[in-house]
């Protein structure tokens, strides 16, 4: 357990530095930033690049609402649950400190320093029901896609592939509405420093997605259920 747990605290910085470090440092540089759709492959490629790094240690959840829609789905401990929540928070706090502390060099202003939000905080201004859906829709298929592609019968050693191209997508369609969570760690790692209104709507990027990641684990579980 406690070297899935340091896989796991890696793993969920490394996504935070990636993702969101693409989003803060090199999303809106003069002619020659990368753009939303370079964050949203981003943070396709942390995911992606930790399927293979720490997929054998410890599943390579980086994500409390993963965590929750595997064990929906029957593939994961209750009793581990905690635990893998735990060192995913602390690992995406990590991250953001990491961040914080490369940004602070050059202004003690962070902005929005790549926070989820709705309403005024949305990047296009959409409202919170609109975001929690998003945000439930997006975690569900999400959560489709990883208990298909690690399924028994699913094709050997693409799972990566394929749930680093569905998370890049999912950014492609959700950054304008919410700034993209389907992670609670990592959207609580970026509210910590940011304070004020993002703490306030961190609940929203708790409950959309560990709602939409249980829902498709019963749901996956039902359609597929994986053989004894």
């Amino acid at each position: 357990m406690q070297k899935k747990l340091i896989a796991e605290f890696i793993g969920t910085s490394w996504l935070v530095i990636g993702g969101c470090g693409s989003a803060i440092f090199a999303a809106g540089v003069p002619d020659v930033g990368i753009g939303f759709v370079g964050v949203s492959l981003a943070f396709g490629l942390t995911v992606l690049s930790m399927a293979y790094a720490i997929g054998h240690i410890s599943g390579c959840h980086l994500n409390p609402a993963v965590s929750f829609g595997l064990w929906a789905g029957g593939r994961f401990s209750a009793k581990e649950l905690l635990p893998y929540i735990g060192a995913q928070v602390l690992g995406a706090i990590f991250g953001a400190g990491i961040l914080y502390l490369i940004f602070t060099g050059k202004s003690s202003d962070i902005g929005g320093f790549a926070a989820n939000g709705y309403g005024e905080h949305s990047p296009e201004g959409y409202s919170m029901v609109a975001g929690f859906i998003a945000e439930f829709v997006m975690t569900f298929m999400f959560l489709i896609i990883i208990l298909g592609s690690t399924h028994s019968k699913a094709p050997k050693y693409l799972a990566g592939v394929a749930i680093g191209l569905g998370l890049t997508l999912i950014h492609l369609v959700s950054i304008p509405i919410t700034n993209t969570s389907v992670n609670p760690a990592r959207s609580t790692s970026q509210a910590i420093f940011v304070g004020g209104w993002a703490i306030a709507q961190l609940w929203m990027f708790w409950v959309a997605p560990i709602l939409g990641a249980v829902c498709a684990g019963f749901v996956y579980k039902f359609i597929s259920p994986e053989e004894e």
